[in-house]
């Protein structure tokens, strides 16, 4: 059945959204050191930006810290300064050989804008899901309009894709209640 195609396609932007609301949801800063928080940050070196996890070993020493132990020592400084670029609003301390990254407490502000950021991140991912919906749904109608499905065909795939959206939806609220848990609790 053609339609079985675009309902595979939709189910992968599905699946592409969740798993970005997931990786974003990683590098959210909760109070807690996660490694997650920098490796994917650039850094200037040898003539290009490369990602932390790429030129250091990122290790968590204890809940509260930190450290970035780059492979090649000339790279302390450069680790240093995308770190204070960043907008994560940590302030490194420069040993000599590593960087440390001690993780504040979340005042009660920071925690109620950290859970607008994860209400908001999660509706990002419902209207990526709800766009690749809307492109299944314009397949269908195309389909049926150059008469390779029938109109019953059609409302059987638009309602299987419904099954689908619902499935996702109900994952990326799960996955938001659960991070806005992990925010709020001290």
């Amino acid at each position: 059945m053609p339609s079985r195609k675009y309902i595979d396609q939709a189910k992968q932007e599905f699946e592409k959204a969740f798993t970005h609301l997931h990786n974003e949801y990683s590098k959210l800063q909760v109070g807690r050191a996660n490694p997650s928080m920098v490796e994917g940050m650039l850094v200037d070196v040898y003539g290009s930006s490369q990602p932390m996890k790429s030129i250091a070993t990122i290790t968590v020493p204890d809940p509260k810290t930190l450290q970035i132990q780059p492979w090649d020592k000339s790279n302390v400084a450069p680790i240093e300064k995308a770190i204070r670029e960043s907008d994560l609003g940590l302030n490194p301390v420069n040993n000599g050989h590593a960087i440390m990254l001690n993780i504040p407490p979340l005042t009660e502000e920071r925690r109620r804008d950290l859970a607008k950021i994860v209400k908001k991140l999660a509706e990002e991912a419902k209207i990526s899901v709800r766009n690749a919906r809307q492109t299944g749904h314009t397949r269908f109608k195309e389909l049926e309009a150059s008469g390779k499905i029938t109109e019953d065909d059609k409302y059987g795939a638009e309602k299987r894709l419904q099954e689908i959206v619902d499935e996702y939806n109900k994952k990326i609220d799960d996955a938001e209640k659960a991070k806005e848990e992990s925010v709020m609790t001290i």
